[in-house]
């Protein structure tokens, strides 16, 4: 997924008090300088290495998490980002679910530049959830320039390669969804066709709107069809269209994901 640098959605930060970072024992975020790519992009690092215990959120973080927000402000040279999010792990705690990180974990971004031939200036703040018995939301600053060059990271290398498999990768059939009316929203049925992973399989279901909130799935297999079936709220609480080409479901089990975009109309 690209983000222009200077859209609103990028500028979000919730209005909850925050810490400035890095936070004492809890987390602290390095920027991995990366390289600059032949086809002119600058692949980046944000290294967020947290303390023992402590856990920070995927970019669909679950009931039990907190959405991480990105904003640039003051970077310079630079258009676009695309994010690389590698795989995570799934916490399930008093029967909620939560998706994230623990140790040290490595987001790669892909940046955009206006002039490929020049340096870049990055800077701007993270805004993420950290949680052990407390969740705590911390402001973390950055601020990094980009020569028009660098080397690859093995860091950032390692992360790009522990990234979710694609629907072809994984030997995925047909994937359709049922779009029903529900009493506050929709009603979204996935059938992916898939064998069995082998494992405890977690299905997170996105719309595409991050003004649209997405319940757990509830999940169930018969033979090698998975389904799963979850609710899509409006924050406003009004009605909305959903659009099965920016349907995005991961299928996380074993260490392992499996990323498909978009579904079909259900039969």
């Amino acid at each position: 997924m690209t983000y222009r640098i200077f859209t609103s959605v990028l500028a979000l930060f919730m209005a909850s008090p925050v810490l400035a970072g890095p936070v004492d024992g809890i987390v602290e975020l390095e920027v991995l300088i990366g390289w600059r790519a032949d086809d002119g992009t600058h692949m980046v690092g944000l290294q967020l290495r947290l303390a023992p215990g402590w856990k920070t959120y995927w970019r669909a973080p679950g009931d039990g998490g907190i959405p991480p927000r990105f904003g640039w402000q003051g970077s310079q040279n630079v258009d676009a980002a695309a994010f690389h999010w590698p795989v995570p792990e799934v916490f399930d705690q008093n029967g909620m679910r939560s998706i994230g990180y623990t140790n040290v974990v490595v987001i790669p971004v892909e940046l955009s530049l206006n002039d490929p031939s020049a340096p870049a200036q990055l800077r701007g703040q993270i805004q993420i959830g950290v949680c052990e018995d407390i969740c705590v939301p911390v402001l973390l600053d950055f601020d990094a320039l980009l020569p028009a060059g660098g080397a690859r990271d093995p860091g950032i290398v390692a992360a790009l390669l522990d990234r979710p498999m694609t629907d072809g990768e994984a030997g995925v059939g047909a994937v359709t969804c049922a779009i029903d009316p529900s009493e506050d929203g929709l009603r979204l049925t996935t059938r992916v066709d898939m064998a069995p992973t082998g494992g405890d399989e977690a299905v997170v279901i996105e719309s595409g709107d991050q003004q649209v909130w997405v319940s757990q799935p509830q999940t169930w297999r018969e033979g090698n069809a998975l389904f799963s079936r979850s609710d899509m709220i409006h924050v406003n609480g009004g009605g909305f269209a959903l659009n099965r080409s920016d349907v995005r479901i991961t299928v996380l089990a074993g260490g392992k994901a499996v990323d498909i975009r978009g579904c079909d109309a259900a039969q």
